[in-house]
């Protein structure tokens, strides 16, 4: 009898480990999207390039202790503003990885641009020269939906009472707030400095942006120049826990649970095993 239960044992921890392994943190680092300007700069002397590389590692270093920061890089005439902010929800170290990303991915994507904002899921980075144009607040910078649509009735009223929670909670919240409402989850940051009046008037253009522009939509994202909504709805009550704002998570969400169910599975009939040999032994 000791030998089937050693035996057992060795095939459930065999077993155990052949059950596949998954990952359910968001990929914090997945470019959104990319704004570069127009206007490039000449740098014969370097002096341009040296004061950006300056105004990078300020905001990297700092992005290890702070969710937000601004400040200016100055190189005898040339002066670079600039600015990071990660999601209210990362831990300081995402936040450092998320940003340190940035200027590489900055060089890459836009090049030598006077300005550029690089966001991705967790964080965003903006720079621009002295004297470089300014937008409002409330400027839709970028604007996505999913091409799959709600089915059947309910799903408007659902969206709006969860964007209308995210309008007020956002406000009380510090300038970042997140809630779910019956399979809805919702997802509302303003700028660091933003005041509070200002931010509940930004997430509230952006959730009209998002509802205008996004409809039916399961899921969309709305990036206004001072703040963003994001959503997406989970018919089949998906936690909110394993939202990354990209498809991505009902598929990690399936995979556990056919991970669970392989286990449990294989259990019963270990367990069936055992018992069929111990009446084999009696």
């Amino acid at each position: 009898m000791g030998f089937y239960l050693l035996s057992l044992t060795l095939v459930l921890l065999s077993g155990f480990g052949f059950l596949p392994s998954v990952k359910t943190a968001s990929d914090y680092t997945t470019l959104v999207y990319k704004g570069c300007a127009n206007q490039t700069f000449t740098d014969p002397t370097g002096v341009y390039s040296q004061t950006l590389s300056a105004l990078f590692t300020s905001l990297i270093s700092q992005s290890s202790k702070y969710k937000f920061f601004k400040t200016t890089s100055n190189g005898g005439q040339t002066t670079i503003s600039g600015l990071f902010q990660c999601r209210g929800d990362l831990s300081n170290v995402d936040c450092y990885n998320c940003v340190s990303r940035i200027p590489e991915m900055s060089n890459s994507l836009c090049g030598n641009t006077i300005a550029a904002r690089i966001q991705l899921l967790g964080c965003y980075i903006l720079y621009e020269n002295s004297g470089f144009p300014q937008i409002s607040g409330l400027e839709l910078l970028y604007k996505t939906c999913s091409s799959s649509q709600a089915v059947g009735s309910g799903f408007e009223e659902r969206r709006d009472s969860a964007f209308s929670a995210v309008e007020s909670g956002v406000v009380s919240s510090n300038g970042f707030y997140t809630t779910s409402y019956e399979s809805m989850y919702v997802l509302a940051q303003c700028e660091g400095d933003l005041g509070t009046s200002d931010c509940g008037e930004c997430v509230k253009t952006a959730v009209q942006r998002a509802q205008v522009e996004c409809g039916s939509s399961i899921s969309g994202q709305a990036y206004l120049d001072r703040c963003y909504v994001t959503y997406s709805y989970y018919p089949n009550g998906v936690s909110k826990k394993s939202f990354s704002g990209t498809g991505q998570s009902t598929e990690k969400t399936i995979a556990i649970v056919m991970g669970g169910a392989a286990a449990v599975g294989f259990g019963v009939v270990c367990l069936m095993f055992l018992r069929s040999m111990m009446k084999k032994d009696y």
